[in-house]
């Protein structure tokens, strides 16, 4: 099997965006990818990204927080922001071979009955589900052709 495509997600509490995506890839790209996530100012993870999560059969084990200074040393395939703050503190990051912007509300901002932030959390992980398995589809199609 050939090395897997190295991803690391960021935005700027790596408590709900970026742990999503993570474990969206994981889920969805198993083996042939490598996902990690980072914050700019991370913040713990959000008991409602762990729900979600839990509640679509995804496995939220070993997701944790972790600053984007732990990952400056480390090589990537893509390192994608998912939030605009991020995009704007580390437009370039050093390693990656590509860097990719997914801007997307942060469900952790929202106001509202319990209720209603659930359903922002869902709202975020269904509209990043889908972005993952269109990328896992393509990059992984590109990986396998060569392409970079």
């Amino acid at each position: 099997m050939s090395e897997p495509i190295r991803v690391l997600f960021v935005c700027t509490g790596n408590s709900a965006r970026s742990i999503l995506a993570e474990a969206l890839l994981r889920h969805v790209g198993g083996e042939r990818f490598e996902a990690a996530s980072a914050g700019t100012h991370p913040s713990g993870v959000h008991p409602l990204a762990t729900r979600v999560l839990d509640e679509a059969g995804i496995s939220s084990d070993g997701l944790r927080s972790k600053p984007i200074e732990a990952f400056v040393a480390t090589s990537f395939d893509y390192v994608i922001t998912l939030c605009d703050d991020a995009r704007a503190i580390c437009p370039v990051f050093p390693g990656a071979d590509q860097s990719l912007h997914w801007g997307y509300g942060d469900p952790a901002a929202v106001e509202g009955s319990d209720e209603e932030r659930l359903e922002a959390f869902r709202r975020v992980f269904t509209h990043i589900g889908e972005r993952v398995r269109q990328f896992a589809l393509i990059a992984g199609r590109n990986s396998r052709a060569g392409v970079a």
